[in-house]
């Protein structure tokens, strides 16, 4: 095998491992280092650009060791070899992803340390304050890794309680199907519970990887006012409607109210959904 990244077709990321300190806040991608990739694609399309004007922001990473986390990024970095990642530092990669025809940079980082003993650590406490999105990872084939992953959700609201930030519970090693201890109602009942978004993958095959990345960009630009990816009807339709969804939505909450069965499903409808609030 070869001793260099081997980027799939149309995929393409620069190692930033030493962006897991705090001079992250300044930019280090190099002029016109932009993927490139064919229309359509989930990487970014290339720009003649040298300067990057579109918005970055820092996703970090958390969960249990063994969950995954570094084939996720693998997958996002479109390193095929974990072992390529590792030998070129793949702490923390920077790629730009189009999303609804917009441009936006993130800078994924696996950098959660393991918990030791004692007094916590000060890297957590940096992962805990530094990221604009934060992906909890937990494996579908571990109930330790989802009870800890409950608890992490708990210390980023301590630590972040003031700010809304995107915050994504997701449930890798879907592939495992006869390993599997933790189900998908359990999966978005967490989610529910504590108020995140919820999402299963498979980094081994690849799937639902893409559609993560992409669900984070689109909450991120919900919560700092971007546009949201749905078409809206227009203003003469929605005020003829209006009066009928409301007295639905009314009659809706009267139900729920009597029943937490069908309140709990009725909030978990969003929670599987990347593209809203």
């Amino acid at each position: 095998r070869a001793s260099t990244p081997l980027p799939r077709p149309g995929l393409d990321a620069t190692p930033r491992a030493e962006l897991c300190h705090p001079q992250l806040g300044h930019t280090s991608s190099e002029p016109g280092a932009k993927a490139t990739a064919s229309r359509g694609s989930w990487s970014s399309e290339s720009s003649g650009s040298s300067v990057s004007l579109e918005p970055r922001y820092r996703v970090v990473l958390l969960g249990d060791t063994g969950v995954g986390k570094s084939s996720l990024l693998s997958v996002f970095a479109g390193v095929q070899e974990r072992e390529q990642l590792e030998q070129h530092g793949g702490a923390a990669y920077e790629r730009t992803l189009t999303v609804d025809g917009e441009e936006t940079t993130l800078l994924v980082m696996d950098t959660w340390e393991p918990e030791q003993q004692g007094e916590e650590s000060r890297g957590r406490r940096q992962c805990l304050q530094l990221g604009d999105a934060y992906v909890i990872v937990y494996s579908v084939t571990e109930r330790g890794s989802f009870e800890s992953a409950s608890e992490l959700r708990i210390q980023l609201r301590r630590a972040r309680q003031a700010q809304d930030i995107p915050i994504i519970l997701v449930g890798n090693k879907s592939d495992l199907v006869r390993c599997r201890e933790v189900s998908l109602e359990e999966g978005r009942a967490c989610a529910v519970v504590f108020d995140c978004k919820f999402i299963e993958t498979s980094a081994a095959l690849q799937h639902n990887v893409a559609e993560l990345f992409e669900g984070v960009v689109r909450q991120l630009r919900l919560r700092r006012g971007g546009k949201e990816p749905r078409s809206r009807p227009a203003a003469g339709h929605k005020r003829k409607e209006s009066l009928t969804k409301r007295a639905r939505r009314f009659l809706d909450r009267l139900v729920a109210r009597n029943s937490s069965k069908v309140a709990l499903k009725a909030r978990s409808k969003s929670c599987h959904d990347l593209s809203v609030l």
